[in-house]
């Protein structure tokens, strides 16, 4: 059969080409029976408007093509507007689609986490409202333990009151940051926006004058507000505005919802090649050097093993011994990725980190700038790689700061080995989050932005100009405490020769790293303590004798 059907197509080959040039002159008559009657009718005998007669002019012409153009710009609007119907149907029926494909993927208490940026209007109004339903907005919710409230805080026009969250938290302070200070000015806006433009669902008993005049609020009558923020459904604001002349309050509450989470990057990054060049500044200290050797050896040489040290030594008191505890390490570990630089001034840690960036001399390296009385962990230093990049990010961990051992541990024999100091407990520590000395950067972000300031003399000062250049500049400012970096404990002393305000920050850093409030506050009632204690072994050898 198969072999045969070629044969049977050329016989029918002859009769298909005379149909086809059949219909094509078919074809070419009706075409032609159709341009003669859709030609327009003329008189034989009447000329050509404006040609021999002349009865028409240029203005006929020009009336004529503009009639044309209006019914063409017509009839193309009318097929735009029939295209755009079109594709709003086809729109919505996708949505619709989508819609119907994402809810049957989700349990029933799931939540769909977009990796596209584009989502249905609709979803997307009902995802916001179910945001507001299970957050703690109308309804309380009810809670293990006190532990489990998310609290308020508070604010007015001028200043905000909030709970402290670390050292340099104020519990009443005008907002310094510009976000944050945005969002209230924007919370207060839209407050105003919701009392004098109601809906027809608010209630409006009280708000109208005598004669039923419309009461207009403005951002000086804001009395007080309160927000809170559920970190997996928005931020709650409860706003309280009051006229002088009125005894009734008017109370709004809003709600910023949280949005579904959207992909912005996913990424590869390969450490495994990635060198950090510690530099440690130095002057005298050699007993706390040979301690900071010691953490260096085990996580550096041992663990770790892509490091260079570089230690940037002030004057010649203590630099032999130096020299010996490194010449130590190399003979013990084989380790010699090390730079000892000698410089006989006095000490300034801004400009042995200058000279510490500067002494490397092998093209790019990150840098990890650290003080001798610092304890790392590998994994920080993994940290340290994954938050810095040349020209895109610098990394500024908060330190976790060791209290003073001798008040901590007073009730033990003695303070116990450092590896057992460090832990994250509010009476062994705290979050130095006013310290900017620790910092992981590339050599070349540190040497374009500028460096240090030498202008800068003493304590402190010259790491918060660092901090700020960073901050006006393009480069990320990765800030968060990370749990493997502990500043140990150790005795400060504040220079007479410092500046008034530099004097007293360094006081200030000094009361605050002694111990805790509990045991500060145990050191100051202690005589109070001691009577208490005398008075109860008095009153127990008395009810014994009894």
């Amino acid at each position: 059969m198969w072999l045969r059907m070629p044969r049977r197509a050329l016989m029918l080959q002859p009769r298909t080409h005379w149909l086809v040039l059949g219909l094509a002159v078919l074809c070419s008559l009706v075409v032609f029976l159709y341009l003669l009657e859709c030609a327009p009718q003329t008189d034989g005998n009447a000329s050509l408007p404006g040609v021999i007669g002349e009865n028409y002019g240029k203005e006929y012409y020009q009336a004529l093509l503009q009639e044309q153009e209006e019914h063409y710009q017509s009839r193309a609007a009318s097929l735009k507007r029939q295209i755009a119907q079109l594709k709003q149907e086809l729109q919505e029926m996708s949505e619709k689609m989508r819609s119907l494909q994402e809810r049957r993927s989700v349990g029933a208490n799931g939540v769909s986490y977009q990796g596209h940026r584009e989502q249905a209007p609709g979803d997307l109004l009902e995802f916001l409202h179910s945001q507001i339903d299970k957050a703690e907005v109308s309804v309380g919710a009810r809670l293990p333990s006190e532990y489990g409230v998310v609290p308020f805080e508070s604010f007015t026009l001028m200043k905000v009151y909030q709970l402290e969250m670390g050292l340099t938290r104020h519990p009443e302070e005008k907002p310094v940051r510009k976000d944050k200070r945005d969002e209230l000015v924007e919370v207060i806006e839209a407050g105003l926006e919701v009392i004098n433009n109601p809906d027809e669902d608010d209630q409006q008993d009280g708000d109208d004058g005598p004669l039923d005049e419309k009461v207009t609020f403005n951002e000086n009558e804001f009395i007080e507000g309160y927000y809170r923020t559920e970190r997996d459904k928005g931020t709650q604001y409860e706003l309280f505005f009051k006229k002088a002349d009125l005894m009734e309050y008017r109370h709004v509450t809003l709600f910023r919802p949280f949005g579904p989470l959207m992909k912005v990057k996913s990424e590869m990054i390969d450490i495994t090649r990635s060198v950090i060049n510690i530099i440690v500044p130095l002057a005298e200290r050699t007993e706390t050097f040979a301690q900071f050797m010691q953490n260096f050896r085990d996580v550096c040489i041992h663990q770790d093993k892509r490091i260079h040290l570089t230690v940037v030594y002030f004057g010649k008191e203590g630099l032999s011994e130096v020299k010996s505890i490194l010449e130590s390490i190399t003979s013990e570990s084989n380790f010699h990725n090390y730079t000892l630089v000698s410089l006989n001034e006095e000490f300034n840690r801004g400009r042995g980190l200058n000279v510490g960036a500067r002494a490397w001399d092998k093209g790019e390296v990150l840098m990890f700038f650290c003080d001798v009385d610092i304890y790392f962990s590998a994994e920080f230093l993994n940290s340290c790689r994954l938050n810095a990049e040349p020209g895109k990010k610098v990394f500024y961990p908060v330190v976790f700061s060791l209290y003073n051992p001798a008040i901590v541990y007073a009730s033990q024999d003695g303070p116990p080995p450092v590896e057992q100091q460090l832990v994250h407990k509010k009476d062994s520590g705290f979050w130095r989050d006013f310290g900017f000395g620790m910092t992981c950067q590339y050599r070349s972000d540190f040497l374009a932005i500028g460096e240090f300031d030498m202008e800068v003399k003493g304590w402190g000062g010259e790491d918060v100009h660092l901090y700020r250049k960073y901050l006006h500049s393009d480069l990320m400012v990765i800030r968060t405490p990370v749990p493997g970096l502990f500043h140990l404990w150790h005795e400060k002393h504040c220079a007479d020769q410092l500046a008034p305000e530099q004097y007293r920050m360094c006081i200030q850093s000094k009361a605050m790293n002694e111990a805790s409030h509990a045991h500060l506050g145990m050191l100051v009632f202690r005589e109070e303590i001691e009577t208490h204690l005398h008075k109860q072994a008095y009153r127990t050898d008395s009810d014994a004798a009894g």
